[in-house]
């Protein structure tokens, strides 16, 4: 007979054969039960001989444990996103926890769609990556649930922020193009109501004044962190018929359409215009050339976050350590011809 097709063995068949309540298995098996050793004995034999199995999820209801966290995304399609949330989710896994993965889309009105959503999923914790929601009903949710809170510095209880030095690895992009001899540096700044966007367009800025560089607005285009975003914000520098020649770009994916837009026009990558992304998106390796950027360290981000979780959720002290930037000089800048 094949053992696989009986019926799982219910609590309460266990607690016929040990000769006691349902209600004392059950709290047995959570470690409240006040009850003598031969109970206890009678109980546990009566599991070992029924090869009772508990249903975990429901132990961990009665407890007030669902063993899952929220998680915020954005875009769970973008490659930048897809790392962090593999970092998240190794680190949950080693705990026993799972993920419950929602993406906002940088709308903040379903952003507080999926954030309800979740706490009456009971997730024991959430962790927003970035994000539109206001620092005000994030602090009201943080009264139900811990946050972990990437892009942004808020500070309550209950709450947990980590932030990238968006700024300053911007201002070494730059620098590095002026060290190689360029003054007219073009950028395509991200989306300005994002936190990081508005910071790498700062650190650009600091580095021309720095350089003792005029700084032309004309030079600043914007996209929206897509490709195609890129591709036309190029567009829009070139119309204006401004001389620049190199470009640092806000993050990898408007790098990629910038970059061609710059084929589309016979304008040639680094010989007629150097180039710099920011994130080093697996895919910036393998462009035409290899493209210098910044490196974030996303999935460590996730990891980072999904451990700061757990020590929250388990009352512990939560200690951050450092996620340094780093930039990452390949093929697509050179010096400065001439």
């Amino acid at each position: 007979m094949d053992d696989r097709s009986s019926p799982p063995v219910t609590l309460e068949e266990v607690a016929r054969r040990a000769r006691v309540s349902p209600s004392t298995v059950s709290r047995i098996l959570n470690g409240t039960a006040r009850v003598s050793d031969s109970k206890r004995q009678a109980v546990e034999q009566a599991i070992a001989d029924l090869q009772y199995h508990p249903n975990e999820i429901a132990r961990g209801l009665a407890l007030g444990h669902t063993m899952s966290v929220g998680v915020i995304t954005q875009d769970i399609s973008s490659a930048f996103y897809n790392e962090t949330l593999k970092g998240i989710e190794d680190s949950l896994a080693e705990a026993g926890y799972s993920p419950l993965f929602v993406s906002g889309h940088w709308n903040a009105t379903k952003e507080m769609e999926r954030m309800a959503l979740l706490v009456a999923r009971r997730v024991e914790g959430v962790i927003v990556l970035t994000g539109a929601i206001d620092d005000e009903t994030l602090l009201s949710y943080a009264n139900r649930v811990p946050l972990v809170i990437t892009g942004r510095d808020l500070q309550g209880p209950n709450v947990l922020s980590i932030r990238l030095d968006n700024e300053q690895a911007a201002f070494e992009a730059t620098w590095h193009l002026i060290q190689l001899g360029h003054t007219r540096i073009a950028h395509i700044a991200g989306p300005q109501e994002h936190i990081d966007a508005r910071e790498r367009l700062e650190g650009y800025r600091r580095a021309l004044k720095k350089a003792g560089i005029p700084m032309d607005d004309r030079l600043v285009a914007y996209g929206d962190f897509h490709e195609g975003s890129g591709l036309l914000a190029l567009n829009q520098l070139l119309a204006t018929r401004l001389s620049f020649t190199a470009l640092f770009v806000a993050n990898d994916q408007m790098a990629y359409g910038a970059r061609l837009a710059l084929h589309n026009k016979s304008i040639r990558v680094p010989e007629d215009m150097s180039l710099i992304g920011f994130d080093d998106l697996p895919g910036s390796l393998y462009t035409t050339p290899p493209l210098t950027t910044v490196r974030q360290p996303v999935y460590d981000l996730g990891k980072v976050a999904g451990e700061a979780m757990l020590r929250m959720i388990a009352g512990k002290k939560v200690s951050m350590p450092d996620l340094p930037l780093q930039l990452i000089v390949r093929e697509s800048t050179t010096r400065k011809r001439g």
